[in-house]
């Protein structure tokens, strides 16, 4: 180890951090974000961020003026979960190179942590994302993806007004493999074939840029079976039912008969049911549903209204279905348009007590604490590295659940 020194924490909480964000597919396409209101003090746990949402209007036909009310929304992003890991390093150890240091120490630390954050980010997927897309086989059992799936998966998106550049998808590795292989007679150019068979991965393909994770969901639809509406016109995003049979879990994906989606820029109706995705479990014999979105339809005259979600509003004694089958269990994988979804670090907080040495550095929207503390009474040099963040689907019609076979 001739030439090497004693690395310091400042470098080596800079390598830690750049390790970070770029360890895992998930949170490298995510929209991150550093608050700098927390940079002199630190960051407290469920600290709260108010996001204003994008207004709403109506166009109105000719020459009258038709006032519209601004009627701004927001949306409330807690910082609150705090995640790290502890372990004790040498002296030898701090004496490596700084390449060997990372490929001994940091890069395990920094993997299992990026994948802890990401599988927790991914977890807002279930109850957060109502746009669903399947293919399926002759007994309507979900089926391996196929390129129809993920065209209509883009359409889906194109239809919730979300941006068309930019778009990523995240597969699963067995979804991955799949789609390599049933999409591989497609026409592409020789170089995408050959980076295609030589990684065994879909880099960009159908308007999205793929991405492999393991983070992944898989989800295991409730056990319902039937349930109708209870009362017309149910606007919010409580839906009143009678006695459903069979439960919901928090994920599943349902619609109701009569209830078309509408473009969400024109208000016109699209000609397909709107889908909305259950936000908490449902028992067995319950009475409401929680739901994603809210039920918005027109006036009672069939004129449109800002935020409307809806064609018209559920009637009475409407039907609520599954849009896959009960106890079905599904790889969620996910579709989504930049600024979907964003993920926020913030500064911790460096105690200046009982350390013997710490750093705070941030990088490309990422901030992280690396700090080392001696425990008197097991004499040990104790160092944890920590990041402080908070998560949310800010705007999850913009995002869409691809279901594939597990």
């Amino acid at each position: 180890m001739a030439g090497n020194s004693l690395l310091t924490m400042t470098a080596v909480t800079k390598e830690a951090v750049a390790l970070f964000r770029n360890s895992n597919a998930f949170i490298q396409n995510l929209d991150r974000q550093y608050d700098n209101r927390f940079g002199v003090e630190g960051a407290k746990i469920g600290t709260q961020l108010l996001i204003r949402l994008p207004n709403d209007y109506v166009v109105r036909t000719g020459p009258a003026v038709s006032l519209n009310d601004t009627n701004e929304q927001s949306t409330t992003l807690v910082v609150s979960t705090q995640k790290g890991v502890d372990v004790d390093f040498t002296t030898a150890e701090r004496t490596l190179s700084m390449d060997d240091y990372s490929e001994r120490v940091l890069a395990p630390m920094i993997n299992n942590l990026a994948g802890d954050v990401a599988a927790t980010i991914m977890s807002g997927v279930e109850g957060g994302v109502s746009n669903y897309v399947s293919n399926v086989d002759g007994g309507g059992a979900v089926a391996a993806l196929t390129s129809n799936t993920i065209l209509r998966a883009g359409a889906m998106l194109t239809k919730r007004s979300a941006k068309t550049m930019g778009r990523n998808a995240v597969l699963d590795p067995d979804s991955m493999a799949l789609c390599v292989e049933t999409m591989q007679g497609l026409f592409n150019p020789q170089a995408v074939i050959s980076k295609q068979f030589d990684t065994a991965q879909i880099y960009k393909a159908l308007n999205f840029k793929w991405f492999e994770d393991q983070t992944v969901l898989i989800h295991t639809t409730g056990t319902f079976s039937a349930g109708t509406v209870n009362g017309a016109n149910q606007t919010g995003t409580t839906l009143v039912t009678n006695a459903i049979t069979g439960t919901l879990k928090a994920g599943d994906i349902i619609t109701l008969a009569g209830v078309n989606a509408v473009n969400r820029v024109t208000k016109r109706d699209l000609g397909e049911l709107n889908q909305f995705v259950v936000t908490a479990n449902v028992a067995n014999g319950a009475t409401s549903i929680p739901i994603y979105p809210a039920l918005v339809g027109p006036t009672a005259l069939g004129g449109a209204v800002a935020y409307q979600t809806v064609a018209a509003t559920p009637a009475n004694g409407a039907a609520i279905a599954l849009v896959n089958q009960a106890s079905e269990q599904y790889r969620k994988n996910i579709g989504y348009a930049p600024g979907a979804i964003t993920m926020v670090t913030a500064d911790l907080v460096v105690p200046k007590k009982s350390v013997e040495e710490s750093a705070r550095e941030r990088f490309d929207g990422v901030s992280m604490r690396m700090l080392t503390g001696y425990i008197t009474g097991a004499d040990q040099l104790i160092t944890r590295l920590d990041v402080l963040f908070g998560f949310l689907f800010i705007r999850p019609e913009w995002a869409v659940a691809i279901a594939s076979a597990v």
